[in-house]
């Protein structure tokens, strides 16, 4: 786009351009074309000879701003959910203006289309169901998301209530997932009542695994035993 003048131009000539025909190139009689989406001129209808004031032209290219921003945040979150901050990034890196990102993301958490809380609850539902994690360590992944400590916490708090699951229940479900995906020698050594350095080999690799979950102290302990009982039930089986 060429820069505006101060003066009153008007227009020569409307094109639609692009494969999917989804811009619309006006072309003004001082040379200015302007690439807009079509439906700009839906909210400021031109045709040819109309007058183009510097305002007018401000107008034209703000709304194409707003569109264009709204289009790309409805297309990330089509993808899949996000929450605000996350959104907002990544519009900044496509050189959206900070004014008009702000603004969108405003009407579509107005529209109900961002809402981080939800986005919250929905990310903790996924992780009790494929990568149990103690609560620490899923507020702590909320907020590197964006997601504030305040509705980290409740949406942890909300899910954990709603699912009738405690931290003692999932550092026992993940102990229990670690031990199926392991071989028979391992489950063997883990089932081993008498002491050995193989066995605390294995215990020492379970309970990495648990502390890198925020599962540790008496919660891992119960856990590792969930875990022998486990492999047991599987080699008896």
């Amino acid at each position: 786009m060429s820069d505006m003048s101060h003066e009153t131009t008007t227009v020569v000539s409307r094109e639609v351009i692009g494969r999917r025909r989804r811009r619309l190139k006006l072309t003004l009689a001082d040379g200015t074309l302007l690439e807009l989406a079509p439906s700009v001129l839906e909210q400021h209808p031109l045709r040819e000879g109309d007058p183009v004031d510097a305002a007018l032209r401000a107008r034209l290219i703000d709304t194409d701003l707003r569109i264009r921003c709204r289009d790309a945040a409805l297309s990330l979150l089509g993808v899949r959910a996000r929450s605000r901050r996350e959104l907002a990034d990544r519009l900044r890196r496509k050189e959206f203006p900070a004014s008009i990102t702000h603004a969108v993301l405003d009407t579509l958490e107005s529209e109900g289309w961002l809402d981080d809380l939800s986005f919250a609850r929905g990310l903790v539902h996924d992780r009790l169901r494929f990568k149990p994690r103690a609560p620490v360590r899923l507020q702590q992944e909320l907020q590197r998301k964006g997601v504030s400590r305040e509705i980290a916490h409740r949406a942890v708090d909300d899910v954990f209530e709603a699912e009738a699951i405690t931290p003692a229940i999932l550092a026992r479900e993940a102990a229990v997932g670690w031990i199926r995906r392991q071989g028979r020698a391992t489950l063997e050594l883990l089932a081993a009542n008498p002491w050995s350095e193989e066995r605390e080999k294995v215990k020492r690799r379970l309970i990495a695994y648990l502390a890198r979950r925020g599962f540790r102290g008496s919660l891992a302990v119960d856990a590792i035993d969930a875990a022998r009982q486990a492999a047991r039930d599987f080699l008896s089986g």
